[in-house]
């Protein structure tokens, strides 16, 4: 059975450091990434079926944890 709300970073890390455009932080060329939460020091992955928003630190370990938008939209403005 697959969890299809894990979105972890080993998933997505390998194609994020192929496509390295941004130095630190290679995943913000990505479309799954949000990018004013991820500018806020967070991880920004974005669960593209519900659009939920990963808040967790920068390069966090183990799953992510998505939030819906206004909250997403808080962390993004701090």
């Amino acid at each position: 059975m697959t969890n299809h709300d894990s979105n972890s970073h080993e998933n997505t890390s390998v194609n994020a450091e192929a496509h390295d455009h941004s130095g630190d932080r290679p995943d913000l060329s990505s479309l799954h990434v949000r990018e004013d939460v991820a500018a806020a020091g967070r991880c920004g992955n974005v669960h593209l079926a519900t659009g939920r928003t990963c808040t967790l630190p920068e390069r966090h370990p183990g799953s992510c944890n998505f939030v819906g938008p206004a909250d997403a939209e808080d962390v993004a403005v701090h």
